[in-house]
């Protein structure tokens, strides 16, 4: 299975096998990792599973789709254009070794 590095808000990092086809933010809940809320679940509805792309690795992934992009300006930590929703970015054998930065937060407060 290919392999990413989650960073998570306090700096640590896990790398973590993810089957292809299952979703970075679906890997993430299923591993217990801090800070990714996925509050609607990975129906791509509520921009709770915020991340940043590392910009090496940007143009690996697939564009966004319209509603993606329709999530994107109510992310709760600052967006840049490192910006991706993780229930958006599914798993393949081109995607190994992909890092991912996960915010501060993911809830307006």
């Amino acid at each position: 299975m290919p392999l990413i590095t989650y960073i998570l808000p306090d700096g640590s990092r896990r790398e973590i096998d993810v089957a292809v086809g299952e979703s970075v933010m679906e890997a993430a809940v299923r591993n217990d990792l801090r800070g990714i809320a996925a509050d609607c679940g990975g129906f791509c509805s509520c921009a709770t599973c915020h991340v940043y792309v590392e910009p090496t690795d940007l143009a690996r992934l697939a564009p966004q789709e319209p509603d993606e992009l329709e999530l994107l300006p109510l992310v709760a930590a600052e967006r840049t254009p490192q910006s991706r929703l993780s229930c958006q970015i599914f798993m393949t054998d081109a995607l190994a070794g992909l890092t991912v930065r996960i915010p501060e937060r993911q809830h307006s407060d």
